[in-house]
């Protein structure tokens, strides 16, 4: 059968489909074809154009995509789909090759994947100095559609290797918003990728743990090579904090803004002002505005800055921050929280908890496949009060290597795991999770005000 087509092709409401055309005899010419109407492509319209005349041999065949088909000397030609296809592949250390569409930087990176389980805040995700090193899986299936602002940014740059989603909002609607999540990650040399089976991805990481990946734009390697890359590749043992760490101490003084203020324990402008020197191993913008809320007067030092400078500049209290990585990796860090312990009151977050943990002569481990999300329920032991709480940590402090004296304050209710603790007696207490909780939620934020309260304490003893 011979077909003779002429069409034009374009999105718009079209009204019920009419298909009209004559069939012709073997060896003849169909004279016209006219098409109006809807296909399962989306909803298109078709103007009829120059009609062609082909004859066909009897075994030819012709060929519709959503791209658009033409026949020319019998054969099909498809034009350029006007939407991206995969050209991006994940790669990961079990073998597995996941395929999907890629969006900001090109190239190839490699990293621990993790999981997040954050509904939102993939802004602050991107910037936290914590997940140095990993690639971020959302399980929140739709990304992208607030946009990006300048306000949300929890450090100077972007910190994760890649972000990994099912699906890219191709649309933003938010009044803050300055530029697309693509363009962002662009600018910053991240990489994306979208459109692959993130629950699928998601299972294998609860089932399997945490799992180095290599993701790749590049079609030159082949899918060995980027395995091989992904198993030679480690992050267990590896020194995370230096490069995410200030370089020279600084000043901070700004406090979380008015229109955003949550708490009702915020003290007045004539409270009396507590000193505290921040370590940063990574420390993110809204912990420092927290602290500063309270009444702190705030002194960033670099990770590798002497505990005996520190003292030198007689603060109330210190802070060991988060940050990424293994604590065991860092072990001028973990001197430098025993050197501080005992003499002046202590509070660690996140890694600042671990190295905490094991200045008192605990222990560390590596959890399976980490806590990562604003949704962890945590049980604050002292009173029974149940928060939810924002996380991001892949190890965890073993309670049963602590000295006797020190007290586990908080547990996960997920795994039991330790989330808190405190030891009156050497002036400390930490927790595992980031109380700051930026985009949220706060139900955390008490432990700012139980870390002045225990730097009063301190000042009126002496």
């Amino acid at each position: 059968m011979a077909m003779a087509m002429g069409m034009q092709v374009g999105v718009g409401l079209a009204p019920p489909a009419l298909v009209q055309g004559v069939a012709a005899q073997r060896g003849e010419s169909v004279s016209s074809l006219h098409f109006a109407g809807s296909s399962i492509c989306g909803r298109l319209q078709a103007a009829p154009v120059a009609v062609v005349s082909v004859r066909a041999e009897r075994a030819s065949s012709v060929q519709v995509s959503c791209g658009g088909a033409a026949v020319v000397d019998g054969s099909a030609v498809t034009a350029a789909r006007p939407w991206k296809t995969s050209d991006c592949r994940l790669v990961l250390e079990d073998g597995s090759v996941w395929r999907g569409k890629s969006f900001g930087a090109t190239g190839t990176q490699v990293g621990e994947v993790v999981f997040n389980t954050s509904l939102t805040g993939y802004q602050e995700i991107l910037t936290d100095p914590s997940y140095a090193g990993q690639f971020v899986l959302m399980t929140q299936p739709h990304i992208g559609n607030t946009g990006i602002n300048l306000d949300d940014e929890e450090s100077g740059q972007c910190f994760t290797g890649a972000l990994i989603i099912r699906s890219l909002s191709n649309m933003v609607s938010n009044w803050r918003s300055s530029e697309t999540l693509p363009e962002y990650l662009a600018k910053r040399n991240v990489m994306g990728i979208s459109d692959i089976d993130t629950r699928a991805i998601t299972r294998r990481l609860r089932e399997d743990g945490s799992l180095i990946g290599v993701l790749t734009t590049d079609k030159s390697k082949t899918d060995d090579e980027l395995i091989e890359m992904s198993k030679n590749w480690k992050i267990v043992g590896k020194d995370l904090i230096t490069d995410s760490s200030c370089k020279e101490p600084y000043e901070w003084k700004d406090k979380t803004g008015g229109e955003w203020e949550f708490s009702t324990t915020i003290p007045n402008g004539d409270a009396e002002k507590f000193h505290v020197v921040a370590y940063d191993f990574g420390i993110k913008q809204n912990i420092l505005r927290r602290l500063t809320s309270y009444g702190c007067k705030i002194t960033v030092v670099p990770s590798t800055h002497p505990s005996s400078e520190v003292l030198k500049l007689n603060p109330d209290g210190v802070l060991f921050s988060n940050g990424p990585g293994d604590p065991s990796a860092v072990p001028y860090a973990v001197k430098s929280v025993q050197d501080l312990v005992g003499k002046i009151p202590v509070f660690g977050i996140c890694m600042g908890h671990q190295l905490l943990g094991q200045a008192l002569g605990g222990t560390t481990f590596k959890m399976k496949f980490g806590h990562h999300g604003g949704n962890h329920p945590v049980r604050h032991l002292p009173t029974g009060r149940v928060e939810i709480s924002a996380q991001n940590h892949n190890y965890a402090v073993d309670p049963a290597t602590l000295p006797e004296g020190v007290e586990v304050t908080h547990v996960n209710l997920n795994d039991g795991t330790c989330a808190g603790l405190t030891f009156p007696a050497m002036k400390a207490m930490s927790i595992q999770y980031h109380p700051e909780a930026s985009p949220g939620p706060h139900d955390s934020d008490q432990v700012f005000f139980d870390f002045v309260e225990m730097m009063k304490k301190n000042r009126t003893k002496a």
